[in-house]
């Protein structure tokens, strides 16, 4: 089958070359337009459109993905089906149904769970033990048309977003092109979602990311877990911005929340609203590189006793 491939960000990236190796071709790829990026804020190319252009695919990148220009380009290229992942747009009708065979889309949860812009990241902060993948055939809601596969994907205890969304793309790749395959042959039934069971996933504000010292250790390990790499969580320590990463639950008590109580090898301890702590073995000052604790501690002058905010 002709497919128009709709994706910008690294998830993306694998199932666009798991179809580009299969027996579908794919005339185009629509993804986000370059933006700034990075610290330097320098501008940059969608992780798509880099694998895009070393194939020598037919790259558009619309600020919005409407208008009859943009709608013309897209029946030149005479697609039989668009294949959405991860695009960071919501599809207009006439453009869900340009292709003969619609519009399907890979989502990274067990639908109805978590609808939206970010179902890993809500998933792990909800302490899920596991989450899964949904190939649906698209219609006009958010993540609400009719299911062509569902799989299951267990959540490792400490896995993190990023560990998880490079899994979950290995995983969605295979089943995306198994489903390509059963459309091709003919095989293109569809059941509808069931209505119990339905949950959001809305994109992750950076509000959430700064920790609540007080709620218990084992919320804030999920947490630190969810928001691991982007946007990573974070206490304030003395006014600026201190990055949270491989954290544990650990039985430590301290005299506040976000008291740091031990300093050591092992890593930062900081005490949580429950009585317990959190024992962090990877940090990232502000303007710095993620280190190890033990490293960040070395060139710090924090001390036992000092409170993240």
């Amino acid at each position: 089958m002709r497919v128009l491939f709709w994706g910008s960000p690294e998830f993306a990236l694998l199932p666009l070359e798991a179809i580009l190796g299969s027996v579908h071709s794919v005339v185009g790829v629509v993804c986000q337009p370059d933006r700034p990026s990075g610290r330097g804020r320098k501008i940059a190319a969608p992780a798509v459109k880099r694998v895009a252009g070393s194939h020598g695919l037919l790259v558009i990148q619309p600020e919005i993905p409407r208008g009859e220009e943009f709608l013309a380009r897209l029946r030149s290229l005479h697609p039989d089906i668009s294949v959405v992942v991860a695009y960071g747009h919501i599809l207009r009708p006439e453009v869900l149904y340009l292709p003969g065979h619609g519009s399907m889309n890979l989502h990274a949860s067990l639908l109805p769970a978590y609808r939206g812009a970010a179902p890993i990241q809500r998933a792990i902060a909800a302490g899920e033990s596991f989450t899964g993948l949904t190939v649906i055939r698209m219609d006009e809601g958010m993540d609400s048309g009719p299911v062509l596969a569902w799989r299951r994907v267990e959540i490792g205890s400490q896995e993190t977003a990023g560990e998880l969304s490079r899994r979950l793309s290995e995983s969605g790749a295979k089943l995306l092109v198994e489903v390509l395959d059963r459309i091709a042959g003919g095989e293109d039934q569809a059941v509808p979602q069931p209505a119990q069971g339905i949950s959001y996933a809305p994109k992750i504000s950076r509000e959430e990311a700064h920790i609540d010292w007080t709620m218990p250790a084992d919320k804030i390990t999920c947490l630190i877990r969810a928001f691991d790499p982007e946007p990573g969580a974070f206490g304030l320590y003395q006014g600026a911005e201190l990055k949270i990463f491989r954290a544990m639950p650990a039985d430590i008590r301290g005299n506040k929340p976000g008291e740091v109580v031990g300093l050591g090898r092992d890593g930062l301890v900081v005490s949580c609203g429950d009585g317990r702590a959190v024992v962090v073995r990877e940090v990232q000052a502000q303007g710095k590189k993620r280190m190890s604790a033990e490293e960040y501690l070395h060139g710090s002058r924090m001390t036992s006793g000092a409170v993240l905010e």
